[in-house]
């Protein structure tokens, strides 16, 4: 099992599987559409993402700088760097996937035009220290696009609007160690050393409980809280009651930052 950014922490058996799922949705497209446009990528330059996960972005990497430029995916996780490889296998040759910690990147300094990180900074040991090593390893002039949720923004709509609270303090305090991370961007890279060429925030909606319960863990965080003590487990269960009923309305908040390194 393994704990994933986009689901609130949420124990996934088939990560592969769950990540894939995420980046296809409607709202895994928002930043990857963002991130793209921020980049400008251009042919031949040398573009990294850091977290690639099973590789669902490095395609769209690779048409960017195409064959005169070069990509490369960075994860901590074997298995994950495994099936970006595998994926990626015969659609570019220009593309290099690595397991590697976002914290001591394995690369040379200067070496990168652009970067990229997508829910990686929630759960990340040392934010600010990530951010550095981008800023050691990029060029300068180097375009970086961030994107992050901001968990302390989770609002979910419920006759007990007590117990919708208590599940957003439990995220926060108990499930992701950077829950505020997404408003902290702008912050964490202008003290990196980079420019900032836009910070934007948007709230995303989940008007679907079928769709959003394996996308933000609502049933399994849950079930954690009532056996923490966090929440009554008599209040937990007529809460996921109610969300299940229709309407179902609840939203998080997504900033993303694109910046540029200054020197």
């Amino acid at each position: 099992m393994r704990h994933h950014p986009g689901s609130g922490g949420l124990p996934v058996a088939d990560p592969v599987a769950y990540m894939t799922q995420v980046a296809a949705s409607r709202y895994g497209r928002v930043f990857r559409e963002r991130a793209l446009a921020a980049l400008d990528l251009r042919p031949g330059q040398v573009a990294l993402d850091v977290g690639c996960g099973p590789g669902t972005n490095l395609a769209d990497l690779s048409a960017g700088v195409t064959a005169a430029g070069k990509v490369i995916g960075i994860d901590l996780d074997p298995a994950m760097a495994r099936e970006a490889r595998h994926r990626m296998a015969g659609q570019a040759r220009w593309v290099q996937v690595m397991v590697g910690d976002g914290h001591a990147l394995p690369l040379a300094g200067r070496s990168v035009d652009r970067a990229r990180l997508d829910r990686v900074l929630q759960h990340a040991r040392s934010p600010a220290g990530v951010l550095a090593e981008i800023a050691r390893v990029a060029r300068p002039g180097a375009v970086l696009a961030l994107g992050e949720p901001d968990w302390a923004t989770l609002a979910v709509d419920s006759p007990d609007l007590r117990t919708s609270a208590d599940f957003t303090s439990f995220v926060c305090a108990h499930v992701v160690p950077n829950p505020c991370i997404g408003r902290e961007l702008a912050r964490l890279a202008l003290s990196a050393g980079f420019a900032l060429r836009s910070v934007q925030a948007y709230a995303v909606l989940f008007d679907d409980f079928a769709a959003a319960d394996p996308v933000i863990g609502f049933t399994s965080l849950t079930r954690r809280a009532a056996d923490s003590g966090f929440i009554g487990r008599d209040r937990a269960d007529r809460w996921l009651t109610d969300l299940a009923r229709t309407p179902f309305v609840a939203t998080v908040t997504f900033f993303t930052v694109a910046a540029e390194l200054t020197a």
